[in-house]
């Protein structure tokens, strides 16, 4: 499966499908920042609207693909300050439910890694809901937990949850 870096235009172009692709992580359960039911439309507008931060530089987002269908994605906030162009921050990495298990999600990982070293940050941090399969794939890539901040999200279904707040130095 090929990773892809995308362009504003092309994040344009391929907002159905990470509308699709954001729909079905929300329905799966995965706290990324929007409750459940998600509507598409939302979603696609959702995505659109970031694709201003990727023209600017601001926002870098990737793609894989399978037969032409967006199956996950990663993206790369970097900071807009002075004081922290050094850092960036790993936002929304999803995986489609039947894309899942084949190590996609490490890959979308790694890529995000390299292009942030290619870009001069020496520092990643994200935050994940604790206790959710995602901190398995953050562990093993040698991500360190900063600490876990209770009541700091709602769960798609609208429970608060604790998150965990990761760093790497690349």
């Amino acid at each position: 499966m090929i990773v892809t870096r995308l362009d504003e235009a092309q994040l344009l172009d391929r907002a159905d499908d990470l509308a699709d692709l954001l729909v079905d992580t929300v329905a799966d359960g995965a706290s990324v920042g929007f409750l459940a039911p998600l509507d598409r439309a939302a979603a696609m507008a959702w995505w659109k609207e970031r694709a201003t931060g990727v023209g600017a530089g601001r926002l870098a987002v990737w793609v894989a693909c399978r037969a032409g269908r967006t199956v996950g994605t990663v993206g790369l906030a970097f900071a807009d300050k002075p004081n922290s162009a050094h850092r960036a921050e790993l936002v929304k990495l999803m995986v489609h439910r039947e894309a899942r298990g084949h190590g996609l999600g490490r890959k979308l990982l790694t890529t995000a890694e390299e292009a942030a070293v290619g870009a001069g940050v020496t520092l990643l941090h994200l935050d994940t809901e604790t206790d959710s399969p995602a901190e398995r794939l953050y562990d093993a890539a040698g991500w360190t937990r900063a600490g876990v901040i209770p009541d700091y999200a709602a769960s798609p279904a609208g429970v608060l949850r604790p998150t965990t707040i990761y760093y790497k130095l690349v």
